[in-house]
């Protein structure tokens, strides 16, 4: 197995190479993939610019002649992506790093996000101190921030690649040794979803499904939780899914700042694997400071969570469409599916005394789910999300179905 090392040898050469070399000398295999766009390579590499555009099915020549650098990154990232994918897939592949600026960057994570969970994937990038999430999503991306631009060989730049390739070299080794010792008998998981104002309903469900035998990760819904989330189940790495807090699809319908994106909730259908939905924090679309929240929503409810982050009531019209979508995606599910709806409440804030208090939004949420989930069995409790008997019962309809 090698280690893919991707960079645009027009203009990283010289760093591709000293890297490649901290790595050959540890007894690594190596392939250099040359993602480079325009320029002439500084060196022949093992995979070359030509090859990676073919597998975007490009043709290199025009795309040089073009000069267009933006279609050229993108068909890059393409054929980079499909490159490391398959050689993963054959069992060619160790671990993919990458080193670049803007482009460079779009490029190599690109690649690493077409990886399973678990695979080394390191980005030694100019913009790592940044917003990374355009880069990382929900991939277990590591990102190094350069310090400097990458732009020759000095004092700096080789300690930051030369730790670059060091941790590189102990992903790995250490990813090997791993496998090597893994247990039999480790425990399949189960995945579910907390927000702060659903976390009593989230704790009492994990400890009935440990107790059963499973182990429980735990995705906080901030938009990347989700999307993480949603990339593992799709890696098959879940067996079953508690998707208590579906409170992302708000931030993505209405425009918040915690969205996971329109592909939020769909993993488990396609595997096809048992999970159990619920509504918690559908009242709520989240926003940062009050002053950062758009003119547009004057005049709505708001509740201040801490001086960071204010939350808007959802509306009835809200509540209808997010109904809908979740209906929408569990009737589309190729697996056992359960819907739960907590009549007294979704969330913390949404109790009887409590600011997000509304029935009416409630039962327009309900109503849209009832519209559209087909076949899909609904469960209805005369509870609230965080009382210990719907916990329980929507951890305990997991368990069956995982039987």
């Amino acid at each position: 197995m090698s280690v893919f090392l991707l960079g645009t040898l027009d203009t990283k050469g010289a760093e591709v190479a000293f890297v490649r070399e901290q790595l050959a000398a540890a007894g690594l295999a190596v392939t250099v993939v040359d993602t480079g766009c325009l320029g002439e390579p500084l060196f022949p590499a093992d995979i070359s610019r030509e090859e990676v555009f073919r597998a975007a099915g490009c043709d290199g020549s025009a795309l040089q002649a073009a000069r267009d650098r933006g279609q050229a990154v993108s068909a890059a990232a393409q054929g980079a992506a499909k490159i490391v994918a398959e050689a993963w897939a054959r069992g060619e592949l160790a671990g993919v790093l990458s080193l670049g600026g803007s482009a460079g960057t779009a490029i190599g994570t690109t690649a690493m996000r077409a990886l399973p969970f678990g695979v080394p994937k390191l980005m030694v990038s100019t913009l790592a101190s940044g917003q990374t999430r355009p880069y990382v999503g929900g991939k277990d991306v590591l990102m190094m921030n350069a310090v400097v631009d990458i732009a020759g060989i000095n004092r700096i730049s080789r300690m930051v690649l030369g730790n670059a390739a060091a941790a590189m070299i102990g992903m790995v080794r250490a990813r090997s040794a791993q496998q090597a010792s893994a247990a039999a008998t480790d425990r399949p998981l189960i995945a579910a979803t907390m927000f702060g104002v659903t976390t009593p309903c989230v704790q009492t469900a994990r400890a009935v499904l440990e107790a059963a035998g499973y182990e429980v990760l735990v995705f906080h819904a901030t938009g990347n939780g989700g999307e993480a989330m949603e990339g593992l189940i799709a890696d098959g790495l879940i067996a079953g899914v508690l998707d208590i807090t579906t409170t992302e699809l708000a931030d993505e319908l209405v425009g918040g700042i915690l969205s996971a994106g329109p592909a939020r909730l769909t993993a488990a259908g396609k595997r096809g694997i048992p999970q159990v939905i619920s509504v918690g924090a559908l009242d709520m679309v989240n926003f940062g400071p009050l002053g950062t929240v758009p003119d547009k929503f004057r005049g709505r409810t708001f509740y201040q969570h801490n001086p960071a982050v204010t939350l808007m009531r959802t509306t009835v019209a809200e509540n209808r469409a997010l109904g809908e979508e979740i209906g929408r995606k569990a009737a589309a599910a190729l697996g056992p599916t359960v819907i739960f709806l907590p009549r007294r409440g979704v969330s913390a804030i949404d109790a009887q005394g409590q600011p997000f208090d509304d029935p009416l939004a409630r039962e327009a949420l309900f109503a849209g789910i009832r519209a559209t989930c087909g076949q899909t069995e609904v469960i209805e409790l005369d509870r609230h999300i965080n009382d210990t008997e719907f916990a329980t019962a929507c951890a305990e309809r997991l368990l069956a179905l995982l039987r």
